[in-house]
């Protein structure tokens, strides 16, 4: 699959907002990172001042994985299943966090290993599944070329879903057990990274399943090797076709021009491959979290992105990227509402001309 060429943020918005920051009624670089984050809002709306995100919604993509027999998982791969349903009713803690931060969400079945006479969920969430579950990549490939075209025309097709329904900032999260395992794999795969550096404990493993899962990377790693610049056969290797369907849709929404604050390791996993489908497309996104887990903070270092919040959470279904969406909010808040000197009466710096009155 080939993306366009992705177009950067609105440089002179961009240049605008920086300027405003200085006219407002405060120390230059005195939110920190706040102005950092507006800035990049302004310059993805293409406006300064910008204006509040009035639909953020987050796409949780669930996928069931092989490797998960493996005991590499602190839980059985039908909680896969299980959450979908609980994402539907609205008791998952992303719908909560979602729900106090002014985002929807979806729930789109891409791999889920449902039970044909279970139903296998409503249409609305079935309609872009690829298959039941990825192959257990230890030992056998994920996805077969076809099942990686498929995966990734659905990520384009959710993307565009969302921002033809006028989405304006979307949040990518992931529910499926044993998903850590192939992030990592291909963490360590696209950076030249050793197996035992980029294990984690995933959804609270103990010291027994981390050696399994060790073992697993350690053995999908030899296979993924010979692909580590080929981001196509690494999805149909070591990945998955909910990893595959998030990277297209990281990708689409640069495309389409539309910003995204991304989760935890296995949405940082896909946005190396999204970033690699389509260079540029980083400048789209922020990164919400820095999740514990090692493979996580070398991909936000591999892409240079700089995480909003470091609270020690690794729960995924992009709880992470949701808790940041606040402050995303307050960014572009201070930039659209907050006073500049000239309008407050406010003397500015010594030195500055002093406001009219």
């Amino acid at each position: 699959m080939e993306f366009p060429e992705i177009t950067p943020p609105d440089q002179q918005a961009h240049r605008d907002a920086v300027a405003r920051h200085e006219q407002l009624i405060k120390p230059t670089g005195s939110l920190g990172r706040l102005e950092e984050l507006g800035v990049w809002a302004t310059a993805c709306q293409g406006v300064c001042p910008p204006h509040p995100f009035v639909r953020p919604q987050v796409v949780v993509f669930a996928g069931d994985h092989g490797i998960a027999a493996h005991g590499v998982s602190a839980y059985p791969s039908e909680v896969t299943q299980q959450m979908v349903v609980n994402f539907l009713s609205g008791k998952a803690a992303v719908n909560s966090l979602a729900a106090a931060a002014g985002a929807a969400v979806r729930v789109v079945d891409v791999a889920v290993d449902w039970n044909p006479a279970a139903g296998g969920g409503p249409p609305s969430v079935t309609q872009h599944k690829v298959r039941r579950s990825s192959g257990a990549i230890n030992r056998q490939d994920a996805l077969t070329e076809e099942e990686v075209t498929q995966a990734l025309n659905a990520g384009v097709a959710i993307a565009n879903e969302e921002v033809d329904c006028g989405a304006d900032l979307l949040v990518a999260g992931e529910m499926g057990i044993g998903n850590t395992t192939p992030a990592a794999v291909l963490v360590a795969a696209m950076i030249g990274e050793e197996p035992v550096s980029v294990v984690g404990r995933g959804s609270g493993i103990d010291d027994a399943g981390w050696m399994r899962k060790a073992a697993a990377i350690r053995d999908a790693l030899r296979r993924a090797r010979p692909f580590g610049g080929d981001p196509i056969a690494l999805m149909r290797t070591v990945g998955g076709a909910d990893i595959a369907a998030m990277a297209a849709f990281l990708a689409q929404a640069a495309v389409r021009r539309t910003p995204v604050i991304l989760d935890g390791l296995v949405v940082g996993a896909a946005a190396m491959v999204a970033e690699e489908l389509a260079p540029g497309a980083r400048q789209w996104w922020v990164a919400g979290h820095r999740s514990v887990e090692p493979a996580h903070t070398m991909a936000l270092q591999h892409l240079e992105l700089e995480p909003i919040l470091d609270l020690g959470m690794y729960l995924g279904e992009g709880s992470g990227a949701v808790a940041a969406l606040p402050l995303v909010q307050m960014a572009v808040r201070v930039l659209a509402e907050m006073a500049t000197f000239t309008e407050a009466g406010v003397s500015g710096p010594l030195g500055a001309p002093l406001p009219a009155r």
